[in-house]
């Protein structure tokens, strides 16, 4: 067991998968623990329906007027972006697929193999990397997706996804780790290690506008839920846990 976690008085996770984790892989009693998870800031993550700004960001990022499905994260091998590749590579196989994939975030490490997925299935023209989107950009991009892609193979919790569901935009993620707490009802879960099964829920959400729109419905009340005063009320309870109040 890490020397701090034997220290500490009490812990923190930031999803109640971490906490599950914590007692079953170190062996932390389940009372030892909050749970403390992450929220958004609604003000700025919310439906938005001027298209001026959309049409600014499509500009921006070298977009273009196709309709597009987003992944932000950083590029790196967690992430599972060549999967996704792929998978987007089947989806255009299976059905005409107007959709272009925008992967936008920073280089990370082992982030080769993403390129080189790309350029191996000659996709040149329909995947985008813009590379580090603004932060003040963020509730505009996801406004202006179609859906938004989050295959990881593992999280601590997934605070992208909870931005896109405040947006209204509804979400394709995996079914592993923390994923559904952060998703809720509002995304459509896929096993990460099955290109095929990635490849299924991108023609199901790019062809199904009813059942985009129900997940979004779903998904703005889920994220409703996530706000920073619950957390800062999660973290001040387990403060009071540490004193022994």
């Amino acid at each position: 067991m890490p020397r701090s976690i034997e220290r500490a008085d009490h812990l923190l996770a930031d999803s109640f998968h971490t906490a599950k984790d914590l007692q079953e892989q170190w062996g932390v009693d389940e009372a030892e623990i909050t749970v403390v998870q992450g929220a958004v800031d609604h003000q700025r993550f919310r439906p938005l329906n001027d298209p001026a700004p959309q049409a600014a960001v499509r500009a921006r990022y070298g977009i273009g007027e196709r309709p597009f499905i987003l992944g932000l994260s950083r590029l790196e091998p967690r992430k599972n972006f060549p999967r996704l590749i792929q998978a987007f590579a089947l989806a255009r196989q299976a059905t005409k697929l107007p959709h272009r994939l925008v992967i936008g975030g920073s280089k990370g490490w082992l982030y080769d193999e993403i390129f080189a997925t790309v350029t191996k299935l000659g996709l040149e023209d329909e995947v985008i990397f813009p590379g580090f989107v603004d932060e003040a950009d963020l509730p505009t991009l996801y406004n202006a997706a179609d859906f938004f892609v989050y295959p990881s193979l593992y999280e601590g919790f997934g605070l992208p996804i909870l931005e896109a569901l405040a947006c209204g935009t509804p979400v394709l993620t995996a079914d592993n780790s923390c994923l559904p707490e952060a998703g809720g009802p509002g995304a459509h879960y896929v096993n990460a290690e099955d290109v095929e099964s990635i490849a299924a829920g991108m023609v199901a959400l790019a062809q199904d506008e009813g059942l985009r729109r129900r997940l979004a419905e779903a998904g703005l009340i889920h994220a409703a839920t996530f706000t920073w005063q619950r957390s800062a009320a999660q973290l001040l309870g387990a403060y009071r846990l540490a004193l022994g109040e």
